[in-house]
């Protein structure tokens, strides 16, 4: 009995050892996603990676579904996970298999554009995609799994859950289910360290679209912003919404005012146009950042190329469309140079400031030169009023330019130009992106010119230090003078002038050159006497015995 107590104890330890699971659902698998095709929108391929990814994982936990010949459905339960050997992958098998049904219902979104019978497989693969998620959120309720893994796994359930009722057009459930996911996704990322936070933040930027869209169809129509939510993707049929909208409100379009002219609206396309725009500029004034504007405004040019179009087709036939066609290039005009002022605020190269704003002041102008406002008084003060507007923020980045280079003379008077040209000009009825950068012009141009003139003065005092140099010019070498010191720059040039080369012949003394003449002026002793005295014996006796041996024959030698 003893032994027996002592086991069960050993057990209970170990038990209690065992380490709870922490399962990082978001973080998991935003990698795998990232990582397997969703980079680049490529469902299929993050499909195939999660189908390969739960037949390695059935075949390493050992929780195969039958054999080869035969199929036997086997899920994942609760003595898989409550085991005191069990390994936290798995987990993993439920997840991937309802990630697999998401990846799969969001390929047959992509498909669905040319085939709409789609729309029925993907609501099905929907489906199947919550009852797996449903699995995973029981298996993390067991005591096995840490409180964070509870909370990931609830978010997820609902985020799959409000992801098909969005589908289903279940405005109200899927708003709550998507409300839950956002709010415990913002709760985690308060908690976790900051490195962690990118992907609960980016999950929460995800749901907010289609929160607000939920939010218009339920009623709440101050809770959404069509144009916004048109940037963001949501919404597919852009045109069919602006026509229920305009329904809705019942503000059928028929005329425009524009600088006190009314001008008729004929062409329907044109009427949803103009009621799509009327609240742009709120639009603009509550997206996040600058960027977010820009794309609303590149989105706005999209459909203004298309009407514009049509406008000047019709006006080729219409006279009274002329106006209609002036009026809807004037809104073209007006937003890209809008565009382009978003784009100053976020450009750090004043070249560019300048380029985008000569593009202004160029349209701008062309704007005024318009047969339609040629002669309209308020039209033309208001856009003459931008045009100066123009002109001062491009002097004053043009002095940026030049502090860019150096030249600050030509500086300090483009900045003090803009600074007294900015005094005098009202700004009442500018859009609010013209508005504060002229203020910022009003506020800096002052201390930009000062700056400017105060490096000028610096770069003439240092010109002054300097002491003006003599220039020499000897054409005597170096090696002729040097006892002499002369600064001359000649000597640092490429052809220095140090010794003449080749050079100069010079006066050498000859040697001198010995000839001996004493030998004709030297007489010799007469020895005649006695080379004659033994001479002619010699030649006597001789001369007789050759004569008897040449009479004779003797003496002869053969």
């Amino acid at each position: 009995m003893v032994v027996e107590e002592t086991n069960h104890e050993d057990d209970s330890k170990k038990i209690d050892e065992v380490k709870p699971f922490t399962l990082e659902i978001l973080k998991l698998i935003k990698d795998c996603q990232q990582q397997h095709g969703l980079r680049h929108g490529d469902y299929q391929r993050y499909r195939g990676y999660c189908s390969r990814r739960i037949s390695r994982l059935r075949k390493v936990l050992k929780v195969p579904q039958g054999d080869k010949k035969h199929f036997k459905k086997r899920d994942v339960t609760e003595s898989h996970v409550l085991n005191s050997r069990a390994d936290e992958r798995f987990l993993h098998i439920p997840l991937m298999l309802a990630e697999r049904c998401w990846s799969y219902a969001m390929q047959l979104r992509q498909e669905a554009n040319t085939e709409p019978r789609k729309k029925f497989h993907l609501v099905q693969k929907l489906r199947k995609a919550c009852v797996y998620a449903l699995q995973l959120d029981e298996l993390c309720k067991l005591d096995r799994c840490d409180a964070r893994t509870r909370l990931e796994s609830q978010a997820y359930v609902s985020w799959i859950h409000g992801t098909l009722q969005f589908e289903l057009q279940l405005w109200q459930k899927a708003a709550e289910n998507l409300k839950q996911a956002q709010v415990i996704y913002e709760k985690l990322a308060s908690a976790l360290p900051e490195e962690d936070q990118l992907p609960y933040k980016q999950r929460v930027e995800e749901i907010a679209p289609s929160l607000r869209y939920c939010a218009y169809n339920i009623g709440d129509e101050k809770a959404v912003d069509l144009l916004e939510l048109r940037s963001q993707g949501v919404l597919e049929t852009f045109d069919a919404l602006v026509s229920q909208t305009k329904e809705k409100t019942a503000a059928v379009l028929h005329e425009v005012l524009w600088f006190g002219m009314k001008i008729p609206i004929r062409i329907e396309r044109i009427r949803l146009f103009l009621v799509s725009i009327e609240g742009l500029d709120e639009s603009l004034k509550h997206a996040e950042d600058n960027q977010a504007r820009i794309k609303i405004l590149e989105n706005l040019f999209i459909d203004l190329r298309d009407v514009i179009s049509l406008a000047r087709d019709s006006a080729r036939t219409e006279k009274q469309d002329q106006l209609v066609l002036s009026y809807l290039l004037s809104i073209r005009i007006e937003r890209t140079s809008q565009r382009n002022l978003l784009l100053i605020m976020q450009t750090r190269k004043p070249q560019d400031s300048v380029r985008l704003l000569d593009i202004n002041i160029q349209q701008t102008t062309e704007l005024t030169q318009n047969e339609s406002i040629k002669d309209n008084l308020d039209a033309q003060r208001y856009y003459e009023a931008q045009l100066r507007g123009y002109r001062t923020l491009r002097s004053y980045y043009l002095g940026k330019v030049q502090v860019a280079q150096k030249k600050w003379k030509e500086a300090a008077v483009l900045f003090d130009s803009s600074a007294q040209t900015v005094k005098d000009i009202n700004t009442s009825t500018f859009i609010s992106e013209l508005k504060e950068l002229l203020q910022k012009v009003k506020v800096n141009a002052a201390v930009d010119t000062v700056n400017a003139q105060a490096n000028f003065v610096l770069d003439q005092e240092d010109q002054g230090i300097q002491l003006p140099q003599k220039v020499y010019k000897s054409k005597k070498p170096l090696i002729e003078r040097l006892d002499e010191f002369r600064e001359e720059p000649q000597l640092l040039s490429k052809n220095p002038n140090l010794v003449p080369v080749p050079p100069a012949m010079e006066p050498v003394p000859a040697k001198p050159l010995f000839y001996d003449l004493a030998l004709n002026f030297v007489e010799f002793p007469d020895l005649s006497e006695k080379l004659e005295g033994t001479q002619p014996k010699q030649k006597q006796g001789a001369s007789i015995s050759g004569f008897v041996k040449g009479l004779w024959g003797w003496g002869s030698k053969k």
